[in-house]
C-alpha cells in the first residue's frame, strides 16, 4: 500500500497501524491526522478516493462522515452559547414554540443536545426529499410526542438530532446551521468541512464515493458478534432502535449530489481527516496560526457528563456531553477527557484536552459498525503508545 503524507518523529506507529488496516482490517481508502497541542503531527492517506474504484485517494480527498458529523455540528450552538444567544438552560420552546407541543413543554437545550429530548424515532419515516427540504423534518419532529419523559433518560437521536440541532440554530439565528459553521467555523479555521456541500466542480469534484464493505477473514477475532440484545433491537421493525435509523425511510444514497448538498447535521457532513483533526484541536486550545474556537469554559461543557447508562436506542452503555460522545465501552476514544464522535461504519474524530490532541479519521470502506469500528480503534490505540 502506496501511504502519502508525513508523520513527526515519535508517531510513526500510527503510521504502522494505519498500513494495517488496509493490509489487514479492510480498508479501501481513508485517511488519519492528529494535532498535538495545536501543532499537525500526524497526516495520512492512501488507498482510493471511492470504495468501489481505482483512483487514488488524493491530499484534498473528501468523505462523507455519517454520524461523525454530529461532533462538529454541535459547535454551532455551543459557539451560540459562549456568544450569550443561546440559554443551554432555556425550554427549546422558548426558542421555537411549536416544540412545545405532545407533552415536549420542558425539554431543554441541554437535553436536545444530550440525547434527552425523548424524540428519537418518528411516527412516520420522512423521504430522503422530506428529510432534505428543511421543512417537513423540523415539523415532525416538533410534532412527535416522546418516547419517555424527557430529560429523565437518554437515547442516542441518530437522525432527528438533524432537525432538532438545524431548527433551533435557525431560530435563533435567522441562518441554517451550515451556513453559520461555514461562516463562523469553517472558513476562520481554514478547514474543509461542509454540512451541505457548495454547488459547483470544485468541492464536488473532491468527495470520493462511499460503499459497504465485509470485514476481510483476516480481522481475525475483530469480527466478533454483537450481543443478543443488540442484535435483535437492529432486527425488529417495531423497536426503538429501528425506528430511530429509520426516521429517514428508505436510507439516502449518501453519494447523491442531492444528498450531499442538503443540510443534515446528524449525518451528512463531508470534510477531510485534517480538517476533522484541526477542528478537534481548535475545540481545546489555539491552532498553528492562532485559531481557536471554543474558551475554556466553553470546552468543558462540551467534555461534562450530562447523559450516562442505558442508552434506549443503542442498548448498550453511553455518554453524552453537551452534543458529544465521550469516552467508554461502547465507544473508546483516547482517554476519560475525550470527547468527540464516531460516525456508524467506521469515521471517528475526536479531542482530548488533557493530552492535548485533536484526531480525525475518515474511510470510504463502510463496515458494519456503529460506535468503535477495529480500524478506528486500531489507529487510537497506536495514538495511545505514543504518548
Amino acid at each position: 500500500m502506496d501511504i502519502q503524507g508525513v508523520v513527526t518523529e515519535g508517531f510513526e506507529p500510527v503510521r504502522d497501524a494505519f498500513v494495517r488496516n488496509f493490509e489487514v482490517l479492510g480498508d479501501r481508502g481513508a485517511a488519519v491526522a492528529v494535532y498535538r497541542d495545536g501543532r499537525k503531527v500526524v497526516d495520512l492517506w492512501g488507498g482510493t478516493r471511492d470504495a468501489d474504484g481505482t483512483a487514488p485517494w488524493t491530499e484534498d480527498t473528501a468523505q462523507v462522515v455519517r454520524s461523525a458529523t454530529k461532533g462538529v455540528a454541535a459547535a454551532v450552538p455551543l459557539l451560540l452559547h459562549q456568544r450569550g444567544l443561546l440559554d443551554l438552560d432555556a425550554p427549546v420552546g422558548a426558542y421555537w414554540p411549536e416544540f412545545k407541543a405532545g407533552g415536549k413543554e420542558k425539554v431543554l437545550v441541554r437535553d436536545l443536545l444530550a440525547h434527552r429530548a425523548g424524540v428519537p424515532a418518528l411516527d412516520r419515516g420522512l423521504t430522503a426529499a422530506e428529510a432534505a427540504d428543511g421543512v417537513t423534518g423540523p415539523r415532525a419532529v416538533a410534532a412527535q410526542r416522546p418516547f419517555w419523559e424527557p430529560g429523565t433518560g437518554h437515547g442516542y437521536h441518530a437522525q432527528t438530532y438533524s432537525w432538532l440541532l438545524s431548527e433551533l440554530v435557525l431560530r435563533v439565528t435567522g441562518r441554517t446551521l451550515g451556513c453559520v459553521l461555514a461562516e463562523e467555523i469553517a472558513e476562520p479555521l481554514g478547514v474543509d468541512f461542509w454540512i451541505g456541500l457548495p454547488d459547483g466542480e470544485a468541492e464536488a469534484g473532491r468527495v470520493g464515493r462511499v460503499a459497504p464493505v465485509e470485514p476481510p477473514e483476516s480481522a481475525g477475532v475483530l469480527r466478533t458478534r454483537p450481543r443478543r440484545n443488540v442484535s435483535e433491537a437492529y432486527a425488529d421493525p417495531a423497536s426503538l432502535t429501528r425506528r430511530a435509523f429509520a426516521a429517514i425511510d428508505p436510507l439516502p444514497d449518501e453519494n447523491a449530489p442531492a444528498y450531499r448538498a442538503a443540510e443534515l447535521p446528524a449525518s451528512n457532513g463531508i470534510g477531510t481527516a485534517r480538517a476533522l483533526a484541526r477542528f478537534y484541536a481548535a475545540t481545546i486550545g489555539v491552532v498553528e496560526d492562532g485559531a481557536r474556537i471554543f474558551t475554556p469554559a466553553t470546552t468543558g461543557l462540551a467534555a461534562r457528563e450530562h447523559s450516562a447508562g442505558p442508552d434506549r436506542v443503542l442498548v448498550v452503555n453511553t455518554r453524552f456531553g453537551a452534543g458529544y460522545m465521550l469516552h467508554g465501552p461502547a465507544s473508546p476514544l483516547l482517554s476519560p477527557a475525550s470527547f468527540g464522535h464516531p460516525g456508524r461504519g467506521g469515521s471517528l474524530a475526536f479531542a482530548d484536552p488533557e493530552a492535548g490532541i485533536g484526531f480525525g479519521y475518515v474511510t470510504n470502506a463502510l463496515a458494519k459498525s456503529v460506535t468503535a469500528d477495529p480500524r478506528a480503534q486500531a489507529l487510537v490505540r497506536a495514538l495511545k503508545s505514543v504518548l
